[in-house]
């Protein structure tokens, strides 16, 4: 689970179970911390498009695929809401799918985590 905010938060889960400290937001990424470039914050702050936003959550994403190889993505965050106008434009070999919960997505899955008693 990835969400696009103010940062990149980050959730991995390997055969069901929370793998801790995945600070993927943090990922170099050409030279740069990913979450500088590819966050919606990047996206807001300088008057990105969402074709140009998407090519570097594209390129984000694209470095994360290669170091970790996941089954799916899944993105939240704010800009989930309007996930139509970027989410098809990636072009990766991962399946990515939009969060159900959109910008509640993280936090919701943290509380089912804790009530589900997933460990990690």
């Amino acid at each position: 689970l990835l969400t696009f905010g103010t940062g990149i938060g980050s959730a991995l889960f390997v055969d069901g179970r929370l793998v801790p400290n995945t600070e993927f937001g943090h990922i170099e990424v050409d030279g740069h911390d990913g979450e500088t470039k590819a966050a919606a914050s990047a996206k807001e702050n300088e008057g990105l498009s969402y074709p140009d936003w998407a090519k570097r959550v594209n390129r984000y994403l694209s470095v994360l695929e290669n170091l970790v190889w996941p089954d799916l993505i899944i993105v939240g965050g704010g800009v989930s809401k309007k996930a139509e106008k970027w989410v098809p434009l990636l072009q990766i070999r991962t399946p990515i799918t939009v969060a159900t919960r959109q910008n509640q997505a993280g936090i919701i899955g943290a509380a089912a985590a804790v009530a589900e008693g997933i460990a990690h």
